[in-house]
């Protein structure tokens, strides 16, 4: 099943660029070749965000400058945009007006370097009618600005309210072995009901899938997955119980556990009916490699991880409790 958003076709694995924007982590010059390595194996959907960053410089900067240098490129990617979020203060500014001025500045960074194709609400606002939000980007649309319209952490709901008023590109949600949660919440009904592609992220559960920590001492200190619930002590123990069984399988097929944990999120399609595509993220040439390399779990494998995620429960929630008023809006 080939995935086609904004009328270009999809590689199988995209590429998250936040990881790209971590501070000190990465020159300019070093993240537009990983940007580059990212295109030459086939991740050519490419998820920014107008907060990915500072608003000095953040990931619409970094497209800026590749597309400087390799303008030849500018047809051969898709580009996706999150914006309205504030993600600091816990607020989604998605009413038209916000909307708009949104938009208006991410363009005006990327200054006609390359189209965006789609462009997404971070979240959503219980106090903003969906119908309002895509409206405002509809305006863009039909003005020839953005190419199409798309969804991110968002309830079966307002896909469906979303739908009724324009074509949606596609719907961005977390996706893995770790989280299965638009099974349960209408989100997957919905994006097969409309034909929607996912995008998957964190589809490495932020590196819980990667095989790299097996212990919680294996996280430093100062380690970002702290803020989350699931690499809390007290419930890390149970949750790697998830990671032994795709270690195992990744053992038995070999391949890398990373594999094994993408691969079972593409394969998703099959149960979905709609593409799904990952979009994990990395500083490194070797990891976009292995991430890019395809590999198909057959029938027993798949059945050995599903078994899993019917016999563990995953422990805690995905998000702290200051962050989860804005998910699944």
């Amino acid at each position: 099943m080939t995935t086609t958003i904004a009328g270009k076709p999809c590689g199988r694995v995209g590429f998250g660029m936040i990881s790209l924007m971590h501070p000190g982590c990465i020159s300019t010059e070093d993240a537009v070749e990983v940007l580059k390595a990212a295109l030459e194996s086939g991740s050519n959907l490419w998820n920014a965000g107008e907060r990915y960053g500072t608003a000095e410089y953040n990931s619409l900067h970094l497209i800026k400058a590749y597309f400087t240098k390799y303008p030849e490129d500018a047809d051969k990617v898709i580009v996706t945009v999150k914006f309205c979020l504030d993600s600091r203060k816990g607020l989604a500014f998605v009413d038209a007006e916000s909307v708009k001025k949104a938009m208006d500045r991410c363009l005006a960074i990327l200054d006609g370097k390359c189209r965006v194709d789609v462009f997404q609400p971070g979240r959503l606002s219980h106090d903003v009618p969906v119908e309002e939000t895509v409206g405002a980007l509809v305006e863009y649309v039909k003005a020839g600005k953005i190419g199409a319209v798309g969804l991110s952490e968002c309830s079966g709901e307002s896909i469906r309210k979303a739908a009724s008023v324009t074509p949606i590109a596609l719907v961005e949600v977390e996706l893995s072995l770790f989280e299965t949660g638009i099974y349960h919440n209408g989100v997957a009904d919905a994006c097969k009901e409309n034909k929607i592609p996912i995008l998957a992220y964190s589809p490495l559960s932020r590196g819980f899938l990667n095989g790299q920590i097996r212990k919680h001492e294996d996280m430093a200190k100062t380690d970002y997955r702290h803020f989350f619930p699931r690499f809390a002590k007290e419930n890390f123990d149970n949750n790697v119980q998830l990671v032994d069984v795709a270690d195992a399988v990744a053992k038995q097929k070999g391949c890398s556990i990373v594999q094994v944990a993408l691969a079972w999120v593409c394969q998703q399609k099959d149960v979905i009916g709609v593409p799904v595509d990952p979009i994990p993220g990395t500083m490194s040439i070797d990891r976009l490699k292995e991430n890019s390399t395809e590999v198909a779990l057959t029938k027993e494998e798949l059945g050995q991880l599903d078994d899993v995620l019917t016999n563990v429960e995953i422990k805690g929630a995905r998000y702290p409790v200051s962050q989860q008023h804005w998910l699944s809006v």
